[in-house]
């Protein structure tokens, strides 16, 4: 469910639902006297492929399954700065190119989940300690690899078929 903001990010004052043209109606801040929109986390995650047109899968935090490289925006941070960081953060590997591929809000963490597409050169992986494993597949073996059900395979998969489809959470 949602994160709801109830109160004011700048005073604290409750606030109250008010009509704004082409908007309905929107959290307001009485004392203000300013409309306070939502406020959610915004995250990458990333489809790396190596030359040949592999996919890296990964495995993180004690978990027995396959899911894609992600991670947060940092504040100021532009979402591409995010992806190249996050890549070379967690597999010290360095990207040749970037592609967008969809969005999708992810209500149980309150995220908008960016997922692109990414090219390594031709080097190894270097992961750090937020990585159990990691392998390559082809795509076909990614598909049947990647967790079943998690926003992840959504995002592979409407990358492989070039169509997306979100299952409610």
């Amino acid at each position: 469910m949602p994160i709801e903001m109830n109160y004011c990010t700048q005073c604290g004052t409750k606030l109250e639902k008010k009509f704004l043209e082409g908007e309905g109606d929107v959290p307001y801040c009485p004392t203000c006297a300013d409309y306070r929109f939502p406020v959610f986390n915004t995250a990458v995650s990333m489809i790396v492929r190596d030359p040949k047109g592999n996919i890296l899968l990964v495995k993180q935090y004690g978990r027995d399954f396959y899911i894609l490289v992600a991670g947060y925006v940092n504040k100021g941070e532009d979402a591409e700065h995010a992806v190249a960081r996050e890549v070379e953060e967690e597999m010290g590997l360095h990207i040749t190119s970037l592609h967008f591929n969809h969005s999708h809000y992810f209500a149980p963490s309150n995220t908008l989940m960016l997922n692109w597409t990414v090219t390594i050169g031709d080097e190894t992986a270097h992961p750090n300690r937020e990585i159990d494993s990691y392998a390559w597949f082809t795509p076909d073996e990614a598909r049947q690899r990647v967790r079943q059900g998690s926003l992840a395979e959504e995002f592979l998969v409407g990358y492989l078929d070039q169509k997306w489809s979100f299952k409610p959470r």
